[in-house]
């Protein structure tokens, strides 16, 4: 199966840029993507109603033209929930859960944790919340996945600046540490995996500066598998060709 998630930084944007057919057609069993800024009925019947899809949508109940995530899945899964269930975790829309036959598979676009302090706690209390409530989905037997703007470069080649990005709450140490620990706890990092020690492959540049065109960027987004699957994982993508956003899509190939 193919795999695929793209942050779109506003979904109705890219529609209107006409930035989403070329998305589609790289053809994946699941499309995730993050920071839709909609809600369906603010989006044209014939994208909330993907032609041969099943399509699912979380998005804020606090604030509205933020966050949001949604997923379209070819084969229709068997349960589908929104966030972890947890009041204050689950009122920004950043989590969608599908349970299929042989594997889970959560969609997520994780906080940025910049602005006011407060909100970089945010971050640190739900990373931890959310690597507990994907724990406690693989040891129900099934295989997981993962993915999402995770909103962290792991290490140093995982960005192009890391000495001057000590204090981004993107690269700060605890953040990192977080990583740490969901690989600690036997997640696979995909494109790692198949990648050890490239360097120079980014998944979202700044757009204000124009750092795409020079690629000084950051790789912040991911796909993680529960260890079972690591042997049947194909391949791992960063589609740095695919525009309309300030992220590009990453993707997989994986046998499950």
């Amino acid at each position: 199966m193919k795999f695929a998630s793209w942050n779109v930084n506003g979904l109705r944007a890219v529609l209107k840029r006409n930035d989403f057919a070329p998305f589609l057609k790289l053809d994946a069993d699941v499309f995730c993507l993050q920071e839709t800024k909609a809600r369906p009925e603010q989006l044209p019947e014939d994208i909330v109603n993907l032609e041969g899809y099943h399509s699912y949508y979380t998005f804020p109940t606090i604030k509205k033209g933020y966050s949001g995530v949604a997923i379209y899945s070819k084969k229709e899964p068997t349960e589908v929930t929104y966030g972890m269930g947890i009041e204050e975790m689950d009122q920004e829309g950043r989590l969608i859960t599908a349970h299929f036959d042989t594997f889970i598979f959560i969609g997520g676009y994780y906080p940025n944790g910049g602005g006011a302090p407060e909100r970089f706690e945010y971050k640190l209390d739900f990373f931890d919340a959310f690597l507990e409530y994907a724990d406690n989905l693989r040891a129900t037997g099934k295989p997981v996945i993962f993915c999402g703007d995770v909103n962290v470069a792991h290490e140093e080649i995982d960005l192009t600046h890391p000495k001057t990005n000590q204090d981004n709450p993107g690269f700060r140490p605890e953040v990192r540490e977080w990583v740490d620990e969901v690989i600690r706890h036997g997640w696979v990092d995909t494109f790692r995996h198949l990648n050890p020690g490239k360097t120079e492959c980014y998944s979202y540049w700044d757009m204000k500066s124009a750092a795409r065109d020079r690629n000084v960027g950051w790789r912040i987004d991911y796909f993680f598998i529960s260890p079972d699957l690591a042997k049947k994982l194909k391949n791992a993508y960063i589609w740095s060709d695919l525009y309309g956003s300030d992220h590009c899509p990453v993707g997989i190939d994986i046998d499950v």
